[in-house]
């Protein structure tokens, strides 16, 4: 399995046991990122561990937060779709990189069994 694949079955393995997801947000809100097939991807991450390594990356300020998964699945991933935004999930390394998934991709795999 690829680093980026790994980070990704450690994302839904974590979040289904802790209820909880972590992003970075500056005093703007959240960063965007271009993926890599250029479409704008929503970060974020498993552990607040991980969030803080993204946020210390970036630099510019950024800190941590969280929400529980059941308000991130109604809210978020909604708005994403509605934005047209994929979904960063623990992106990691010196430049974070890792995989990005639509809302549908991202809720079908979190009702999947491991």
């Amino acid at each position: 399995m690829s680093q980026s694949g790994s980070q990704a079955a450690a994302f839904f393995r974590d979040v289904r046991q802790s209820r909880v997801v972590w992003l970075v947000r500056g005093d703007g809100g959240s960063p965007t990122h271009l993926s890599e097939d250029g479409r704008r991807s929503l970060p974020f991450w498993s552990t607040s561990a991980r969030a803080e390594r993204a946020a210390k990356i970036w630099g510019h300020g950024l800190r941590v937060g969280s929400m529980p998964l059941d308000t991130w699945c109604e809210r978020v991933l909604h708005d994403a779709t509605r934005d047209g935004l994929v979904i960063g999930i623990n992106w990691s390394g010196p430049r974070l990189v890792g995989w990005s998934f639509t809302s549908v991709e991202v809720l079908n795999r979190l009702g999947a069994p491991d």
